[in-house]
């Protein structure tokens, strides 16, 4: 009858769909594994959320709805299959001042227009952009959240606190010492044992799941006095209601929102598609971002009106989700409602896990999320690379993803442009009819114009000069402007000059030295991208 169940669910049409877009088959031993892996997914989950809930100054339960929320619906509709998403840190250290200033009902709302504004990034394929980010810095990327991952992890080694009015403990600051702090270690050390064992033995339960589950056991059955899920704070709960936000609905509100909207949309966002290129490599899927971007803003706008804290992709889940096998929707959607299930029913339960078993996976997922190649890539690579790396690795770990990935994207396009400004150079010779001849080599754009106008002597040059772009390529208007530039000297000097192998499109944007192109068959294609107006004789544009 189970085969049966899982035969009829495979044929379903929607089933169907989530399952195709992985391009996995799906059956009995392919639902156990999506299925248990979104349990192990949702049983991290728990004081993830708790903790990015605290740290953005709401109630657990705000955060534990993001999850559930956000994960549901992402699992959905997201653009890569067997990715997870729910509420981060990246995204609480920037709610915490706006909670701070005007309250959760503020939080809710910016939590709706960030939503909005991921949906518009998505229709307008602004995703696309991602892949504009260089490989360095996706290594930095990895082995800063890794970094950041680890680092979270320490606060559970910290006693805990009293709880407050409303229920919830939190660690009071102080490090465990003594036999405490042995036994904290070793469940640990436990855990990871048994998820570095487990897929050597079998295969058929997820090794998160069965460390979990075995040290959970140890410390129930024996009643280990360790810090347990419950001493973070009461996830018990109903399920989300609707809500709108409480807050004025005019201009002032709306400028309160929007800065922390568009910040939170950006860096959601970076966080998304970046943690979705590396699941794609994992996985071998690529394209999507478009689809995720709508996905995430989706999510949002609807956690928004459900009393959630909003969220993005987790790099954390996502790598235990694949790590344990899952591979198609079914595991995020599974993790999602273990997780509502958990709030509503298992409360309880899972309130008895030790947060020992938690900790030691995170550890392995921090294991193998951090790119250890790096340390050999950055020894064979060119050092404006490896500064890269280790630069956006530190960024991510001082201050957030979102400034990490901008300030080495920055780095690498300076460093790439410094490059091939420097790559411009000319050959010259001398026809049998006394015309000298610059032949010239390199990228023409903003950087390199300088260097090109160095390369010419008008004062020196024969009466005819030619001019041959034919090894080379005009990359934009100051590239324009360097060509137009050159020819005015020329004719200061009453010489002629002439310009050879320019692309159709410079010829119409050159305004004084359009006259002095010479046509011929062999002439590129390529277009200049500007934007441009002729004033006066006087050529503006942009690439």
């Amino acid at each position: 009858m189970k085969r049966s169940l899982m035969a009829a669910l495979a044929n379903n049409p929607l089933i169907s769909e989530m399952s195709l877009g992985s391009g996995t088959e799906m059956n009995a031993t392919r639902w156990r594994i999506e299925i248990l892996s979104g349990l192990t997914v949702a049983l991290a989950l728990v004081p993830e959320a708790v903790a990015f809930a605290f740290v953005a100054g709401v109630h657990p339960l705000v955060g534990l709805y993001a999850a559930f929320i956000v994960g549901l619906i992402t699992a959905l509709i997201g653009g890569r299959p067997g990715m997870i998403s729910g509420a981060t840190g990246a995204l609480a250290v920037v709610m915490v001042a706006l909670v701070a200033q005007h309250g959760v009902e503020y939080l809710f709302a910016t939590v709706v227009l960030m939503g909005i504004l991921q949906i518009i990034s998505g229709v307008l394929k602004l995703g696309k952009f991602i892949r504009l980010v260089p490989h360095p810095v996706m290594l930095g990327f990895v082995n800063g959240l890794a970094i950041v991952i680890f680092l979270a992890q320490l606060s559970q080694f910290q006693v805990p606190g009293s709880a407050d009015a409303a229920g919830h403990g939190m660690a009071n600051g102080e490090w465990m010492t003594g036999w405490p702090l042995a036994i904290m270690l070793g469940l640990t050390v436990l855990t990871m044992a048994i998820i570095w064992a487990t897929p050597k033995l079998t295969n058929a339960i997820p090794a998160p799941l069965a460390g979990i589950g075995i040290v959970a056991i140890l410390v129930i059955v024996f009643g280990i006095d360790v810090p347990r899920v419950g001493d973070l704070a009461s996830i018990e709960g109903g399920l989300p209601a609707f809500h709108i936000p409480m807050v004025p609905l005019n201009y002032e509100t709306f400028l309160i929102i929007l800065p922390y909207a568009l910040i939170l949309a950006a860096i959601g966002l970076i966080e998304s598609l970046l943690t979705l290129n590396l699941v794609g490599e994992i996985v071998n899927k690529r394209g999507g971002a478009s689809q995720e971007c709508i996905a995430q803003g989706v999510a949002n706008t609807v956690t928004g009106f459900f009393g959630g804290m909003g969220g993005c992709a987790m790099i954390g889940q996502s790598m235990i989700n694949v790590k344990s096998g899952g591979r198609t929707r079914i595991a995020g959607i599974a993790a999602a409602l273990f997780l509502l299930a958990f709030i509503v029913v298992a409360a309880p339960l899972i309130e008895q896990i030790p947060l020992a078993a938690l900790v030691g996976v995170m550890f392995m997922v921090v294991i193998g999320t951090f790119a250890w190649n790096s340390f050999n890539v950055m020894r064979r690579v060119p050092r404006i690379d490896a500064f890269v790396i280790i630069l956006v690795t530190v960024t991510t770990v001082m201050y957030d993803l979102a400034i990490a990935v901008v300030v080495g994207v920055i780095v690498s396009a300076l460093a790439y442009a410094w490059q091939n400004a420097t790559r411009i150079n000319a050959k010259t010779y001398v026809t049998p009819e006394g015309a000298k001849v610059y032949q010239v080599q390199g990228p023409l754009f903003f950087g390199s114009a300088e260097g090109f106008s160095e390369m010419f002597t008008p004062a020196d040059d024969p009466s005819l000069v030619v001019v041959d772009f034919a090894d080379s390529r005009v990359a934009d208007q100051s590239a324009l402007q360097a060509i137009e530039a050159l020819a005015e000297k020329y004719e200061s000097f009453g010489k002629s000059v002439q310009l050879r192998h320019l692309s159709r499109d410079c010829h119409q944007l050159l305004t004084k030295a359009g006259q002095l192109i010479i046509d011929s068959d062999d002439d590129p294609d390529y277009e200049i991208a500007v934007d441009y107006s002729v004033q006066t004789g006087i050529l503006a544009g942009g690439h």
